[in-house]
């Protein structure tokens, strides 16, 4: 059986080609008035992807630019005699990727001719002398080295391959294209564009394009339009493409290039490509692959036409290099990403960087990318499967990203992606699961517009008063027999190259500590620590003792629900008779911790052997019914995504509207630098700054009345983060945290303590008024105020 038929013997043509009753109905949707078509693509394209256009960072290596092929349109193949030498060394590969690295580029384009020692001996001779037996074999390496060397993610464009040439590069690649260009046999015919180039035959790129699909590899595929194809034509090559990703699931995007004639070609003299037909196409396009699909249209080449290409359907704009030229359209350069970024926004859209893998695939990882590609991907990606901007990190001590303002209004187009979102918000009503899906996915403009929302909406419900808590924190052991997969703070036999040593804090440190902090003005002291193997449920009862004894008035908020589990279990007592026990010997109110994502399916990874979400969920709406307020917690910003989100928060607002008992929510985005997991390059670098604030924000609009105080963690955020976030839904600050030790094992910057002064400054200069409380939100008078340095 030949490789460009089917078992049946059919040609691949016949078997994925369109039906004559399909393609006449297509042939009759397209005669529709251009206006329409572009309305229906545009309302597809924002049921899909709302108001994002993405675009890939990129640096373009061209490995080599020998060809096999002929194309007569094509510049970007030349003859050896035109070139130094027929590949890219090692040393220039690293070069240009370096270069890209350094200016924030994600993704390394590697683009060569196909095949080309099988015309040339000259490319034969060089590829021997380097101990390569073939250009695939030196690209291979050549992706791996840049993979190894720069964090720069390959994505190449080698022509035609077979199934076991893909196999062979995607342990080296996230992520391959190849042009169809078209379908038509007629352009093989003398004096066509594909006449002498045996790799253009649609049979044989047809069943390249298979092969990607029986070796699970995320490709790009398109059409190359104004090369002397027809309409109906486009419409064949579409519907085909088509049916092989309803195949096999593969085709990350669909590009539509509109031909450029270039000098010296033998097409030269041919027209380019009017804009009704590239809108056209577009349109049609999107009509016929559906709201999900990635549709792309190269912005280089249609420096004017951004608006009309915008109104037909795209998604996205493709890579777009800050340091290299295109070197397929060297005459066409690069516009700037901040003006293409301002022509998109002037559209009512967003422009957003993404990866050369595209979100859903990002998403699905495990199916797409091969193993050893998983720690790259992703460290550069973001909750959304989009690019991590890298700009910001939690714990660490760089400023927010300067471009987002500190002060924002409503004013300006609204995206129609969040208008139903909007107008719920605005009209205060309960929020779906899709909406707040809509509004964690909130950039540009639509991320302005939830902030000031969020900000309305804490005027109303608690005022311009913003709250702190002096505290300290007591972590009374790191050592931990438990092995969540995130914690640096934890010691244990196999985490002994972790930072720090393991300690156990005995009851007369607990208690010199306890009665250091009323020293210093604390009105509470906050406990936690590891599951210690020798722990009992009595341990926690003496250690409530030791602090009550040491200072009688101290407000106790103690105990992780992990740690009230784990004492309960041990002791042979129901939930409820341990809380009682504590409450008893002087426990005030619990920390919501432990909880981190209440999403079974994330915590069967991040966190195996903890509380399951409903154990979690036990624990908490016990300790509400033997009368104990706690906090509510999220850890975010690793390896879940924001379905997750939307899950943990639904549950936060049913456990509050059935007990009443939470007395915060606290974001706590996750503090990647020296957490396991993320070493073991299974977790992403935490939330960007535009998600960590998002959290807040759709926090404040979630949770409405039911929930009034939305705390922002200055560790985490960052002194200026959290008086960013103030203006985003939060309206406290949380406790001056003496002796916080758990994000800086994670490798946090910020920590240790902060001083009154420095929050009464932040909430100054956010225009707030600063007050301290009590653990339960009780104001406390003036006198009370000055924190009071013993250290």
């Amino acid at each position: 059986m030949s490789d460009l038929t089917n078992k049946s013997g059919a040609s691949l043509l016949t078997v994925y080609g369109p039906s004559p009753e399909t393609l006449a109905y297509w042939r009759e949707k397209a005669q529709a008035p251009a206006a329409a078509l572009q309305e229906e693509a545009r309302a597809l394209k924002t049921a899909g992807h709302g108001a994002n256009v993405s675009y890939s960072r990129k640096v373009f290596i061209p490995l080599t630019q020998l060809c096999r092929n002929v194309c007569h349109y094509c510049t970007f193949a030349k003859a050896p005699s035109g070139q130094r030498r027929p590949y890219l060394s090692r040393a220039q590969v690293l070069e240009i990727a370096t270069q890209g690295q350094r200016a924030g580029c994600k993704e390394a384009l590697f683009t060569l001719g196909d095949k080309p020692e099988r015309r040339y001996h000259v490319a034969q001779e060089s590829l021997a002398a380097e101990g390569y037996s073939s250009t695939l074999a030196y690209l291979q390496e050549m992706a791996r080295t840049v993979l190894a060397e720069t964090g720069l993610i390959p994505h190449i464009n080698a022509g035609v391959l077979t199934f076991e040439d893909y196999q062979a590069l995607r342990p080296v690649a996230a992520s391959m294209g190849m042009m169809l260009e078209s379908t038509s046999l007629r352009l093989m015919e003398k004096g066509m564009a594909h006449h002498g180039s045996p790799d253009k035959h649609p049979e044989v790129r047809l069943a390249s394009l298979i092969a990607a699909g029986k070796a699970r590899v995320p490709m790009t595929s398109g059409l190359l339009i104004g090369i002397g194809e027809t309409r109906e034509e486009r419409l064949h090559t579409l519907l085909t493409l088509k049916s092989i990703h309803a195949a096999y699931g593969h085709i990350q995007e669909i590009i539509i290039q509109n031909f450029a004639p270039k000098p010296d070609t033998k097409m030269a003299a041919w027209p380019e490509v009017d804009v009704q037909e590239l809108v056209w196409t577009l349109a049609i396009a999107r009509l016929i692959f559906g709201p999900q699909m990635n549709i792309q249209a190269p912005p280089n080449l249609n420096e004017e036409r951004i608006s009309h290409l915008l109104a037909s359907g795209i998604n996205d704009w493709g890579g777009i290099s800050p340091v290299t030229k295109d070197h397929v359209n060297p005459e066409k350069m690069w516009p700037q990403i901040s003006e293409l970024a301002r022509k998109t926004r002037a559209e009512g859209m967003e422009l957003v960087e993404r990866l050369c893998l595209y979100p859903s695939y990002v998403h699905n990882s495990a199916a797409w990318l091969d193993k050893a590609l998983h720690p790259a991907v992703i460290r550069l990606a973001d909750t959304h499967g989009l690019a991590h901007d890298g700009r910001w990190f939690a714990g660490d001590d760089r400023l927010p990203p300067v471009d987002f303002p500190n002060g924002r209004e409503r004013a300006g187009v609204q995206s129609p992606a969040l208008h139903l979102s909007g107008l719920a918000v605005q009209a205060r009503q309960p929020l779906s699961a899709a909406q707040m899906m809509d509004l964690f996915g909130a950039h540009g403009r639509n991320f302005d517009y939830v902030c000031a929302a969020a900000d309305e909406r804490r005027k109303a419900q608690v005022g311009d008063k913003v709250s702190y808590v002096v505290n300290r924190n007591i972590n009374y052991t790191n050592i931990c027999q438990y092995r969540c997969h995130f914690c640096a703070f934890a010691k244990g036999k196999t985490q002994t190259h972790l930072r720090g040593r393991a300690y156990l804090l005995d009851y007369e440190e607990i208690a010199r500590r306890t009665k250091e902090a009323a020293a210093a003005g604390a009105t509470e002291v906050c406990l936690q620590g590891g599951i210690h193997p020798q722990f009992t449920g009595q341990t926690y009862l003496d250690i409530l003792k030791t602090v009550k004894k040491a200072v009688p008035e101290m407000h106790i908020h103690a105990f992780s629900p992990l740690e009230v589990f784990h004492g309960a279990e041990t002791l042979g007592l129901s939930l409820e008779d341990f809380l009682k026990e504590l409450k008893l010997a002087g426990l005030g109110s619990m920390p919501g911790t432990a909880a981190e994502i209440l999403d079974d399916t994330v915590r069967a990874e991040l966190c195996p052997d903890k509380l399951s979400t409903a154990e979690w969920r036990e624990v908490v709406s016990t300790a509400h019914k033997v009368g104990l307020k706690t906090t509510a917690t999220i850890m975010f910003g690793h390896m879940e995504r924001a379905e997750s989100w939307v899950k943990h928060l639904q549950i936060l607002r049913a456990i509050q509207e059935e007990t009443g008992g939470l007395t915060e929510f606290v974001p706590l985005p996750f503090v990647h630098m020296e957490s396991p997991i993320y070493l073991a390059g299974k977790a992403r670098k935490g939330p960007t700054w535009r998600e960590a604030v998002l959290m807040h924000a759709v926090a404040r609009l979630y949770f409405g009345d039911i929930l009034p105080n939305i705390q922002t963690s200055w560790v985490k955020m960052g002194v200026r983060g959290a008086q960013f976030c103030l203006s985003a839904g939060a309206n406290d600050l949380g406790g001056i945290l003496m002796d916080e030790t758990i994000s800086r094992s994670a490798g946090a910057k910020n920590g240790g303590a902060v001083s009154v002064e420095c929050l009464q400054g932040l909430c100054e200069g956010a225009g707030r008024v600063i007050y301290q409380r009590t653990t339960l939100y009780a104001p406390i008078g003036e006198e009370n105020l000055t924190y009071r340095d013993v250290v």
